[in-house]
């Protein structure tokens, strides 16, 4: 684990496992030394004998801001870049679809892209008031991950997953996630972790098993979370992707990666020819 330890807290309770993000400075984002550190946690934990239930959540005000997604990218031959990216975006997403014990996403804050797809994938997620769910996958270029392209309209309805998928880009609040079905419950903030403590505790306690939103199946979820990696890839490499890094991480004056996606998008019709 080494210098990837405190960027997770791991506490446990009769049987339940607390992981908390803990990067509030670049709140709580899943860099790629923070996925790794989650990784390995729940991994961890999911061989851990005593542990039967697992509660996911932040610290602070994010629960977290996404994935990290320019610090993502490795730069190398086009064709083993698009692979790296179908392998780790299925892995991360594998990884909730076959946790073999229940998972609790306890949203304390607000949650954008992957966290919330993630968050999806768990068994239940309750939330504190002041959460708030952002999928702004079109506004970036890219295309729906972690099987939100088929769960979404399944647990929601296609006008209202269109309308937080889509480029309308809808941020519920967890009153209005509780409403149209996409969150369990909202619990007052000082409340949320006791919450959740008591509905994993009741869980370990009846032997239950995983249960997936929308009566979906481990299989079926692994099988779109597949077909979606391939698109992520591919929307990775996109010229629309690429402009919106650029401009993204200039107007954060990161100046060195701004001019990386700039340079690669106007070389982009070369080293397209190697995909």
């Amino acid at each position: 684990m080494g210098q990837n330890t405190n960027l997770v807290v791991v506490t446990r309770k009769d049987g339940v496992a607390t992981l908390r993000f803990n990067l509030p400075k670049r709140l709580n984002g899943w860099t790629v030394a923070m996925k790794a550190a989650i990784e390995d946690h729940l991994e961890q934990l999911a061989a851990d004998d005593d542990v039967g239930a697992v509660i996911l959540t932040g610290t602070g005000d994010y629960y977290s801001a996404g994935v990290d997604l320019g610090g993502a990218l490795q730069l190398g031959h086009p064709r083993e870049l698009r692979r790296m990216i179908i392998d780790a975006n299925q892995k991360l997403f594998d990884l909730f679809i076959d946790y073999p014990k229940p998972l609790i996403a306890a949203v304390n804050g607000h949650a954008i892209g992957a966290t919330v797809t993630t968050a999806t994938l768990c068994d239940a997620i309750v939330a504190a008031p002041n959460a708030t769910f952002s999928t702004p996958f079109a506004k970036v270029g890219l295309p729906a991950e972690g099987c939100s392209s088929v769960l979404f309209p399944r647990l929601l309805g296609h006008a209202t997953a269109e309308r937080i998928l889509g480029a309308e880009g809808w941020k519920p609040t967890a009153e209005e996630a509780l409403n149209i079905g996409l969150i369990e419950e909202v619990v007052p903030g000082e409340q949320l972790l006791d919450r959740a403590q008591e509905l994993a505790s009741s869980w370990v306690a009846e032997g239950r098993g995983r249960v997936f939103k929308a009566q979906m199946t481990a299989d079926e979820l692994k099988r779109i979370n597949a077909e979606e990696s391939v698109r992520i890839a591919d929307g990775f490499l996109s010229p629309a992707f690429m402009m919106n890094q650029y401009r993204f991480l200039k107007a954060r004056k990161k100046t060195g990666p701004a001019l990386t996606f700039l340079a690669l998008r106007l070389t982009r019709p070369v080293w397209s020819l190697l995909l």
